[in-house]
This record gives C-alpha cells, sequence and structure tokens, in this order.
C-alpha cells in the first residue's frame, strides 16, 4: 500500500489489536505495536511498503522522538534525584562500560575465529570492527522505556533511576561513538580522523543539544505559564518541540538530547509548572502507536540471518555487559537490592539511537568496509532486544513491586472559567483592616530592633504593623528607617513620599498595637546602602521592606536583592494587596529549607490573636498516596517541635503546577508566606522564581522572605 491515509488507518487498528491480544498474555502494549509491525512490514505480509516507511510516514516518527524525550526530560527532576545522583552517574557509568567492552571483546574474538570480513584483514581491521559494535552497544531504547513504565504507571527508586540513567546513556553513547570512530578512522590510516577532533566533536553535538534544549524549555515555560487551556498549552509546546528538533538536525545536534534538556528544564524551574506534559499526554497515545509500530515494520529478519553467530552473540553480550554493570555501579553506590537485582533488565530495550548509528557508520566511505558487517549484526539485536526488552522490563518493574502505581490528576480544577470570572483587585485599592485584638505588651526591657522603611505613605502602615508584630516575636522594638539621597526620585522610579506624612501614619499604627516606636534617618548614597548602614549600626532581627503599589517594580527589586545579599539577618518583603488581614495564612512550601526559612515568620504571627496557619507542601503530581501522608506526618512532627500544633493545619498535595495550585489556595485565605529562591541571576534565569511568579499573579497580600546568606 502506498496511500498514506490507508497506511496510517491499517498501522493504528493492526497495532491496537495485536497489544490486546499480547495485553491477554501479559505483554507489555510496545511488544504487540512492533509485533504488528513486523507482521505488516516487508519480513511480514509486506502490506506496508519501504517507500510508506521512508518517505510519507517519517515525520511521524520525527514527532514521536521529540515528545518521548521530552518525556524522558520530565523524570530528571534535581531535588529527586539529589540523593541518587551518584548512584545514577557510577550505573550509568558502569553498565555502559559493560557493554562496550563485553560487546567489543566479545565480537573480537568470534569475528577472528569465523573470519569474518575480507580475506586481507588483519588484527587491526577486527579490533576497529569491534570498536564499533561495542560503541553501538552503549545505545539504549528510551522510547520503549518509558511507554513501559507508562503503561505500567511504575513508580519508586527503580523507575527514577532507570530513566534518569536511561537518558544520560544517549549522551554517553554519542561521546563513545563519536571516539570509537576517531579511533576507528585512525587505525584504518585515514588523515584527519584524530582522537582530539573526534572527541571535540562530541562535545559540539553534546554540549550544543543541551543548549539548545534549554532555550526551547524556557521558551515553553515562559508562554505556557501564561496560559490556562490545556488545548492553547498542547499547541504551543509542540509547536516549540517540533521546532527545536528541526533546529537540532539542522545544525546536525541530537534531538533526543534537545528534547531531554527541554524538560529537564521545565521541570526543573521554580515553578514547576507540569502541566505541558499533561497536555502533550492527551495527543501521544496515536503517535506512539504509529511509532512502535513503523519500528516494527522496518525491521528485517533477513538480518538475523545475515548476522548469524555474530548477531546473537552482539545481542546476548551487551545485555550481560548492561546486567552485570548495572549491579556493580549500583552495589558500589549501596543502592537498593531492587535496584542492583533488576535495573540492568531494564535496560536490554534497544532501537532508535542504535540504528541512527550504524547509519552515520554506512554513511562514512572510510567506513564502509564495516558497515556490511555492523549494520546486519546490529539489526539482529534490535529486532531480538525490541521484541525481548520490553517483557524484560516489565518484569523488572514488577520484581521491584513498583507497577500498578496509581495515576493522577490534576490536584486542582481547570482554572480557566475562574481566571475568566474573577474579581479583577486593583494594587491601589489596598487598605488595612484596623486593628481589633487586644493591644500587645511592650516588655520593660527590649534587643535590638526590627527595621522598616518609609518612603511610601500607602504601605508604610502596613509595614509598621507587621514589623510590630515580628519585634514582638523578637523582644524587640520597631525601628523605621528613612533614607534620604538627593538622587533617590530619578533612580529607577523609585520614589519617596512626604517623610512627615509618613511618619504620623506609622506612629499612629505601632501605637494602636500598644508599642513605642523608634525613628532614624539615614543619609547614603542609595536606599540600599541606607537600609544595610542602619541594620549593622543596631542589632537587628530582621528587615521588612514593602513593595511601593505606584512606580517601577523594577528599581524596588534591585534594592530587595542588594540588601539580600549582604544583610545578617532575614529580609522581609511585603507585596501589598487589597486588604491586609492575617488571620488565616497561607505558607506554600517546596522542601524543608522553605520550612527553616520562614519559621520565625510563621512562630511570629501564630502566637498573636486567633492566627490559623495552613502548612501547604507541594510535591510532584506522580507521588503515591503513602508519600503524601509521610509527608504531612513529618510537617505534623515539625509543627510539634515547634509547639505550633494548635495553629497549624498540615497539607500535603500532589500538583502538576505549583504556582496555579497555590493561587488557588490562596482564596480561601489572607496572607501568604513564601521563602525566596536563589537571589544569583543564573538561576533566577534558569530556575526562576515560584515567589516572584507568585506575587505578580496573586490578590492576597504576601510575605516573602529571604534568609541571610550562610
Amino acid at each position: 500500500m502506498q496511500e498514506t491515509t490507508l497506511v496510517l488507518a491499517i498501522l493504528l487498528g493492526a497495532g491496537f489489536a495485536v497489544a490486546k491480544l499480547g495485553q491477554l498474555l501479559r505483554l507489555p502494549s510496545v511488544t504487540g505495536y512492533i509485533l504488528a509491525g513486523l507482521v505488516l512490514g516487508p519480513s511480514g505480509l509486506a502490506l506496508v511498503t519501504e517507500d510508506a516507511i521512508g518517505s510519507n510516514l517519517e515525520h511521524f516518527t520525527q514527532i514521536a522522538l521529540m515528545l518521548i524525550a521530552f518525556g524522558i526530560g520530565e523524570h530528571l527532576d534535581i531535588k529527586s534525584l539529589r540523593h541518587s545522583i551518584k548512584s545514577v552517574g557510577s550505573i550509568a557509568l558502569a553498565e555502559t562500560s559493560g557493554a562496550f567492552f563485553f560487546v567489543a571483546i566479545g565480537t573480537f574474538f568470534l569475528a577472528m575465529a569465523t573470519e569474518v570480513g575480507q580475506p586481507d584483514w588483519q588484527i587491526s581491521n577486527y579490533v576497529v570492527l569491534a570498536l564499533l559494535l561495542g560503541a553501538v552497544s552503549v545505545a539504549t531504547a528510551p522510547a520503549t522505556t518509558l511507554h513501559v513504565m507508562r503503561e505500567l504507571k511504575a513508580a519508586g527508586p527503580l523507575t527514577t533511576i532507570l530513566m534518569a540513567v536511561v537518558a544520560v546513556d544517549d549522551g554517553l553513547a554519542i561521546m563513545m561513538f563519536g571516539m570509537a570512530v576517531s579511533t576507528a578512522r585512525h587505525m584504518v590510516g585515514v588523515d584527519g580522523g584524530s582522537f582530539l577532533t573526534g572527541f571535540l566533536s562530541c562535545m559540539f553535538e553534546i554540549f550544543g543539544s543541551l543548549f539548545l534544549g534549554v532555550l526551547t524549555g524556557l521558551a515553553i515555560d515562559f508562554i505556557v505559564n501564561k496560559l490556562r487551556r490545556q488545548s492553547e498549552m498542547l499547541t504551543v509546546g509542540l509547536a516549540l518541540l517540533l521546532l527545536c528538533g528541526e533546529g537540532a538536525r539542522h545544525f546536525g545536534l541530537s534531538p533526543l538530547l534537545a528534547g531531554m534538556a527541554a524538560g529537564f528544564t521545565i521541570v526543573n524551574r521554580d515553578y514547576r509548572d507540569v502541566r505541558i506534559f499533561r497536555a502533550l499526554n492527551t495527543f501521544e497515545p496515536p503517535i506512539y502507536v504509529l511509532f512502535f509500530t513503523l519500528a516494527g515494520a522496518q525491521l528485517h529478519l533477513s538480518a538475523l540471518a545475515l548476522a548469524g553467530w555474530l548477531g546473537l552473540l552482539y545481542f546476548f553480550l551487551r545485555v550481560f555487559g548492561k546486567i552485570i554493570g548495572a549491579y556493580t555501579g549500583a552495589r558500589l553506590t549501596d543502592a537498593t537490592t531492587s535496584i542492583q537485582r533488576y535495573l540492568g533488565l531494564a535496560l536490554v530495550p534497544q532501537a532508535g539511537v542504535a540504528i541512527g548509528l550504524i547509519f552515520l557508520i554506512q554513511s562514512d566511505p572510510d567506513l564502509a568496509v564495516f558497515s556490511s558487517i555492523v549494520t546486519p549484526v546490529v539489526l539482529a539485536g534490535v529486532v531480538i532486544s525490541e521484541l525481548v526488552g520490553p517483557i524484560c522490563a516489565r518484569f523488572a518493574v514488577e520484581q521491584a513491586g513498583e507497577a500498578a502505581g496509581r495515576g493522577r490528576e490534576s490536584a486542582f480544577p481547570d482554572l480557566s472559567e475562574q481566571a475568566n470570572n474573577a474579581t479583577v483587585w486593583n494594587s491601589r485599592d489596598f487598605h488595612i483592616v484596623p486593628w481589633s485584638w487586644e493591644q500587645l505588651q511592650q516588655p520593660q526591657s527590649t534587643t535590638g530592633f526590627v527595621l522598616f522603611g518609609t518612603a511610601h505613605g500607602a504601605t508604610a502602615p502596613g509595614l509598621a504593623r507587621m514589623a510590630t508584630l515580628f519585634a514582638h516575636y523578637y523582644g524587640a522594638l520597631p525601628l523605621s528607617v528613612q533614607v534620604q539621597t538627593s538622587e533617590l526620585a530619578t533612580k529607577n522610579g523609585y520614589e519617596v513620599d512626604d517623610p512627615l506624612v509618613n511618619h504620623s501614619k506609622v506612629l499612629k499604627e505601632i501605637d494602636s498595637l500598644g508599642y513605642q516606636m523608634v525613628s532614624e534617618v539615614v543619609l547614603a548614597e542609595d536606599v540600599a546602602s541606607g537600609i544595610l548602614a542602619s541594620s549593622r549600626k543596631h542589632k537587628t532581627w530582621s528587615i521588612v521592606l514593602g513593595y511601593p503599589l505606584n512606580g517601577s517594580g523594577r528599581g524596588f527589586q534591585q534594592v530587595v536583592e542588594s540588601v539580600a545579599q549582604k544583610a545578617l539577618c532575614p529580609v522581609i518583603v511585603v507585596r501589598f494587596s487589597g486588604v491586609l488581614h492575617t488571620e488565616r495564612i497561607l505558607v506554600p512550601i517546596v522542601s524543608s529549607n522553605d520550612l527553616n526559612s520562614v519559621s520565625e515568620v510563621i512562630n511570629s504571627l501564630s502566637g498573636i490573636g486567633q492566627h490559623r496557619v495552613t502548612l501547604l507542601r507541594l510535591m510532584s503530581s506522580n507521588v503515591s498516596d503513602h508519600e503524601l501522608v509521610l509527608t504531612e506526618r513529618k510537617m505534623f512532627s515539625w509543627a510539634k517541635k515547634e509547639k505550633l500544633i494548635s495553629h497549624v493545619h498540615c497539607q500535603a498535595i500532589a500538583t502538576d503546577s505549583r504556582q496555579e495550585t497555590i493561587l488557588h489556595e490562596s482564596c480561601q485565605h489572607d496572607l501568604l508566606v513564601m521563602s525566596a529562591s536563589e537571589s544569583q541571576w543564573f538561576k533566577r534565569i534558569f530556575f526562576g522564581s515560584l515567589a516572584d511568579g507568585v506575587a505578580q499573579e496573586c490578590k492576597r497580600p504576601m510575605l516573602i522572605v529571604y534568609r541571610p546568606r550562610s
């Protein structure tokens, strides 16, 4: 058949039907897809021709590869892998080295014994053949592995390590292949085939691919974060991913590595908005069926006959090397028993990358004499690996007890309608609820101060209240700091109101809380220098700054970053919006470090009046219910240690989008308290800032806490 539409219908229908039949025998769906393609392709009924596979359907393969690579990147969460990064590196190096050396040594001796190759071949020719086969054997099949994991809804240590190792494998495969080709060309006497040239070429491909992927990930994250409809996310995300793939191919880079880097970038942003992955998941199933069915149609059983014993040895030595290498790497790093026993089995699949590498050998005229042997041997290994590999991967995950993990929907509803119907707050309408609780008792002897700025009349009373509440916790006094500089009004749009009017408002607010105010005027070149000078002059527990309601936020952000980098105490930035009321407080946290950062603020507020604090732990959408329960228990233990049991409610929630979840939960609270992200510009550009993102969209007052650098 040549008609593309008819071929698509046959491939989809046959792939689905055979996969369903395979499930009755407990075979992975991907094995069914490949078998269906094998039956329909040239090695079977020949209903799907080579022309249809190559020219008409190639773009479906390219789309699928980008989606697969992007999906693997989702599993490379730095925080999740932080404790296992040593294991990932050791296992990846051990299993790739194991496959390379076992295949290279074994095929070298068998090739010499059976006199494969041309009559005039010498030992050096067999060494070159062995190097090429060893380098190709390193590659795995990320598509097959990812599909099996998703079908089983696998989750756990083995799954996490497996996806990270598979991602690392392709980078190592490209690097080892490049060095092997350079060595081979040098051994056959080709000029320009130096080891250094090959190494630099590999580094360009690897780092160029990663750079392109990071740029794509940042672009997707920037745009998708501003969208609400899943259809819009799907359209934009798919367009940018395909553009990334075509760009990689145009510049001679690796689309797989670029796609992984894009997914890696998004999942490690501070926002952690992974809705784009969920949107693409709805688009993937028919593309995946086509991809694997086409892969099966491209398999030629004749390769098994051509390869003979060398092909079988290649397959078994590669599997043996992967299993022994993975076990050794896991054992050296004290990985869990399940990882030691079963990870190697899950690395059996081999397909796309390996086929791409043998095409590179075929296109190199200096190595053409070797391609006639390498091609059938590797294809024979791929045929067996693609049929047996998914079964091995499934067996490994099931034996490790990580199969049949519960899928999880988004932890919050679609907010598109709510966003359209929501009342829009104007920050200029901000006002303070008068203090209605009992006045605070100022201690007879105080130790130190809590500094706060009074540059803006609209925010000065709010800052005074927050500073007084913090001062009460520390047994200190609120200190009003007015920085005077002639250039202040013209720098970065950071304007100052009448200090006398501000002083009167602040004095009245602090007096209503039962405290006395101390004030100070500081002469300085800029606002940041003045605040820092005052904090170093006095014993300062914390510095409270308020985002201006009017004027540019850019100048203020520069002040905050400058103060936060140099201050010896916490810096608390207050962003005002709507009504300043502190009875119901929401504290979103991503890690235990966030709890440590905001602990003093929580203690300050919870000990006054009738404050109620909700600790909201934001976790990945694929975590189990058991992990959620354990996390809530840990937070409860922390609250008990801090003597906050009567004031704090602990909740762990799995979410696809941290920012959207916080915004949704904030509707039920009066005040948000968040820990600030890294202030270094590079980390903020790459990882972003969850607190800043929430502050731009939230319609509630916020406290953003910057901890001093240790």
